[in-house]
């Protein structure tokens, strides 16, 4: 599978284009959130996919079971390779979610644990889960691959304990990485490359890493040779 994607938080295509184009990033794995997907649609999935780009499509669907799985049932006709949902949402929506796209073999369904802007404060005051973090995150893992998902969207730093409860093809897809000179911004549970390599992780996604280095494609090929090397 590909491993590490390159999260385009630009809030247009035109932009997203032209620093995939000037830093030579060709047919990179790429996320796409919700700024680009709901400013630019279809229009942009169609044509990172004529320039070759695996597609991440990371726009965290969380509502009543009908109405994800009719909004999934419209994004399965992209054919990302990824798309995702909340683990929050519950089981009967994770599942209508996976049934909305089991007539395409091309996309696999993520769900979202807990945002790794949250740390174990914002679990406790904002959201009032019982439990720390890593409990709940594995609890909605479990809850997620019992309903069909191909794997979840966690902090590397709960692959260790979702691995001991799911099994092997599960996918554990990592954002808040960073290379290790770059600031954490809004995230809390952050890592570098190699910490998710070393720690089992699936995959990545990197941002403002890359985005905002002096040298993109630089910055890009050091988290690829971090990953390879888990060094």
């Amino acid at each position: 599978m590909k491993s590490i994607f390159l999260a385009l938080d630009f809030p247009t295509w035109k932009e997203s284009e032209q620093f995939l184009r000037e830093n030579k990033l060709d047919g990179v794995p790429v996320k796409v959130g919700m700024e680009l997907f709901y400013r630019e649609g279809n229009f942009v999935i169609e044509r990172l996919k004529e320039d070759g780009h695996p597609i991440f499509l990371d726009l965290k669907l969380h509502d009543i079971p009908t109405t994800v799985y009719r909004a999934m049932r419209n994004l399965a006709t992209l054919e990302v390779d990824y798309v995702n949902v909340h683990a929050l949402g519950g089981a009967e929506m994770i599942y209508r979610a996976k049934e909305a796209l089991s007539e395409t073999r091309t996309t696999k369904l993520l769900a979202v644990t807990i945002l790794t802007s949250h740390d174990e404060v914002a679990l406790r005051n904002d959201l009032r889960l019982p439990g720390s973090v890593n409990e709940n995150v594995v609890h909605l893992a479990t809850l997620a691959e019992k309903n069909g998902a191909d794997g979840v969207v966690c902090s590397v730093h709960e692959v260790e304990q979702i691995r001991k409860h799911t099994n092997d093809s599960f996918v554990t897809m990592t954002p808040g990485i960073r290379l290790a000179s770059s600031s954490k911004d809004d995230q809390r549970r952050v890592a570098t490359p190699a910490f998710a390599k070393r720690a089992g992780a699936s995959a990545l996604v990197i941002g403002r890493s890359i985005t905002a280095a002096e040298n993109p494609f630089e910055a890009y090929k050091q988290a690829c040779e971090e990953w390879e090397h888990g060094t």
